[in-house]
């Protein structure tokens, strides 16, 4: 997995990574769920660069981010999904491929006969050469909210014709983290909590989806006061002692084998109170950085960490 693939995306920062994006054999055709293909189509849905409307349920879904490969698998959709970028790596059934989702490639992608794409960012025109190839494209970038990751959900429901599914998942969710926020019995008020995408700074304010999750937890961001005109600001090592957070989320655990013990061993860090209280959470990466159903495990592990 490249060095903080998901971040890039996050910061909506085309990262110069070596070689080419590129594609096997196709997959072979999938059938839609039962679900899917008893809704009724045609369906128009709404992604960030307008309305797409679907005449029929795809049955040959690529999925170039992450979050919406999650997701789709989670709907029960995960049929009708043949491809993957290359940072799709969860779940397991995911049918991963070396397609790039930072040099993406329209050809490559094509091999696989879609008649439906979804992508995070549109990146070099991507969506532009796939609608030249009469693919259609379904673009859903970073949720910036709790609310925002439910609306996907709702929508990739919708496209592909688990409407019912998706209803159901982002109940289940928001159930989980509404349960986690009750178990840690507001522990969190009057602390606060500094999110780490890598070591060199980059962090998330209370404007994204993951900052709303430490919201419900009445956690303060330190990050909110940086004055920095981004949702994914990058704090320096000075401000961050400075701020001397309560409790502190490492999603840079597998890029860059961060843990409690590596921050407490940076200069200055050991006097932070999250290092001196035990409540440095060491978050997947991807688990803390992606904004899929799993946003209600990161809640979870958050609670227990308040909790002690």
């Amino acid at each position: 997995m490249p060095r903080r693939p998901i971040l890039a995306v996050l910061l909506g920062t085309v990262l110069a990574l070596a070689g080419c994006s590129g594609g096997g054999d196709p997959a072979p055709s999938a059938a839609p769920s039962s679900s899917a293909a008893d809704a009724a189509f045609p369906v128009t849905v709404r992604g960030d660069t307008g309305e797409l409307t679907l005449d029929a349920a795809p049955e040959r879904i690529v999925s170039m981010s992450a979050s919406a490969t999650e997701t789709l698998f989670a709907l029960d959709a995960g049929d009708q999904v043949v491809a993957v970028d290359s940072t799709s790596t969860y779940p397991e059934q995911a049918p991963v491929t070396d397609l790039s989702a930072f040099t993406p490639n329209a050809e490559a992608i094509a091999g696989y006969e879609p008649d439906l794409v979804v992508i995070s960012d549109d990146i070099d025109g991507l969506a532009a050469n796939l609608d030249t190839l009469g693919i259609p494209v379904l673009q859903l970038g970073a949720a910036e909210s709790l609310d925002d990751a439910y609306a996907q959900m709702t929508t990739l429901g919708d496209a592909t014709g688990h409407r019912a599914e998706a209803d159901a998942l982002v109940q289940s969710t928001k159930d989980r983290i509404d349960a986690a926020v009750a178990a840690a019995g507001g522990a969190g008020e009057g602390l606060s909590v500094y999110h780490e995408l890598d070591p060199s700074g980059y962090s998330a304010t209370s404007a994204t989806f993951v900052g709303g999750i430490y919201s419900l937890f009445g956690l303060t961001n330190i990050a909110d006061a940086a004055g920095q005109d981004t949702g994914y600001p990058q704090l320096s090592a000075e401000y961050v002692v400075d701020a001397a957070p309560d409790v502190v989320v490492l999603a840079d655990t597998v890029c860059c084998a961060q843990d409690a013990a590596a921050l407490a061993a940076r200069p200055a860090f050991d006097t932070l109170p999250a290092v001196q209280s035990g409540r440095v959470l060491a978050a997947d990466d991807d688990v803390a950085s992606r904004w899929g159903p799993r946003i209600a495990d990161l809640a979870e592990q958050v609670s227990q960490t308040l909790q002690g």
